[in-house]
């Protein structure tokens, strides 16, 4: 199995500009000058962590999935991001993979953050997902998720891992950070997979500040952070041989 190159994008998002926040992101990923594998944008990309939710949604085969096809397309890549769908008039903070040929999966939000009121605007996902992506298995989930172990427990089949990767993207306020970095590593370590984060910063229109803390973590809780508060991309390289070893040194999850 080849390795993985990913790139986390950690973007300023301007509150509900979505002109503005795609203009942005585009600035930024052009300073991907390598070919990775996967990009990764935070939740909400294109408007911010917004309740706004009949002015901000669209379809699934919107402007902005159609943005992020022809970013997959001039890239030659795949994109992961979540926006606002309006389907049969319910409203989901849906997940997207896209490449050149469009949507390619997608997960639905499960667990909706109530002290934002997210449970008051949108509809809830049903079940997890995993996607394929060159070989390697992805566990999607989207902020608030993080807090609910039950949903990343990775299992066995045989010898084989469910997922080798869980991948959140966010929008998760600075002064909440320790948590974010605690639940991530745990999440880590005791998955026995890599985790993926990225989350954004700036400050929203409801005064909260964001710190960013996109990451990668291995299977052993080992950290590569970026710099918090800072617009940027960085791209980590995932080695499917060093993970593969380390689940066989310690076979935890036998015992599950």
């Amino acid at each position: 199995m080849q390795n993985l190159n990913v790139a986390l994008v950690q973007p300023v998002q301007f509150w509900e500009d979505k002109n503005a926040n795609l203009n942005h992101l585009a600035q930024l990923i052009s300073n991907i000058h390598e070919p990775v594998h996967l990009v990764v944008l935070p939740e909400m990309f294109q408007t911010g962590f917004t309740m706004n939710v009949k002015a901000m949604a669209e379809p699934i085969n919107g402007e902005s999935v159609t943005w992020l096809t022809d970013q997959a397309r001039q890239f030659k890549t795949t994109f992961i991001a979540s926006l606002i769908i309006n389907e049969n008039d319910h409203y989901y903070n849906r997940l997207v993979m896209v490449d050149e040929n469009g949507v390619q999966a997608h997960y639905d939000k499960i667990k909706l953050f109530s002290l934002a009121r997210e449970d008051q605007h949108f509809s809830a996902g049903e079940q997890s997902v995993t996607v394929n992506v060159q070989g390697w298995n992805i566990r999607l989930q989207i902020c608030y998720d993080l807090r609910f172990p039950e949903l990343a427990r990775n299992t066995l089949v045989g010898d084989a891992f469910a997922y080798d990767i869980l991948l959140n993207i966010a929008n998760w306020p600075a002064k909440r950070s320790h948590h974010w970095k605690t639940l991530l590593t745990a999440r880590a370590i005791e998955n026995q997979c890599y985790v993926i984060a990225v989350n954004r910063v700036g400050t929203d229109a409801n005064g909260l500040n964001y710190s960013g803390d996109s990451v990668c973590i291995n299977s052993n809780g080992e950290a590569q952070w970026l710099t918090a508060e800072q617009d940027q991309v960085a791209i980590f390289n995932l080695d499917y041989e060093a993970l593969q070893q380390f689940r066989k040194q310690l076979p935890f999850l036998k015992d599950a």
